[in-house]
């Protein structure tokens, strides 16, 4: 890893984020996404997706730390770049670890709940999670539990397919390091 001034005090005002409950962070990001012009957008919902909150900078920045300093040190003394060490060293290493974060991100993303509930007033842009409790709560004494659990099913069904593609490295980077 590349040694920086305030390397630590950024990861730890990072860190601290992890520290704010939604409720907070709530209507100032809404008056930024208003003020932005996205609301009733997709761009709300995606955006901060693709960006790496306080939890995943920790879970990628332990596994990273694990790399030998030895083996970074040695492709320095061959004449690698810093950029060609993290191209062919780091990155390839912290693979199980990227995908446990994609896969972590995609999963609370599809889930997510409020953030379309707040950021998605019209009707046909809402999310699976809203429209099944629309589906729920349309007729709250007659509800059609076959019907409920189909579509359940369906809603379940792309992020089953997506953990059964990524499995082998879902589990080995939730169970190993980076290296042995």
């Amino acid at each position: 890893c590349i040694d920086w001034p305030g390397r630590n005090k950024v990861f730890f005002i990072v860190l601290a984020t992890l520290f704010l409950p939604f409720p907070v962070t709530l209507i100032p990001m809404f008056d930024m996404w208003a003020a932005l012009g996205f609301v009733n957008t997709w761009v709300p919902l995606i955006l901060p997706a693709l960006f790496a909150g306080g939890f995943f900078t920790f879970l990628l920045r332990q596994f990273m730390l694990q790399t030998p300093r030895d083996m970074l040190d040695a492709a320095r003394i061959d004449g690698a770049s810093e950029w060609s060490i993290a191209w062919r060293i780091v990155f390839p290493t912290a693979r199980p670890a990227i995908t446990v974060i994609a896969i972590f991100s995609a999963v609370g993303t599809w889930n997510d709940f409020m953030g379309p509930l707040i950021y998605l007033q019209d009707q046909d842009l809402q999310t699976l999670s809203i429209g099944m409790q629309v589906f729920r709560s349309v007729n709250a004494e007659d509800v059609q539990f076959n019907l409920l659990m189909a579509a359940s099913f369906l809603v379940l069904l792309p992020l089953v397919v997506l953990f059964f593609i990524f499995q082998r490295y879902f589990i080995s980077g939730i169970t190993l390091g980076g290296f042995k």
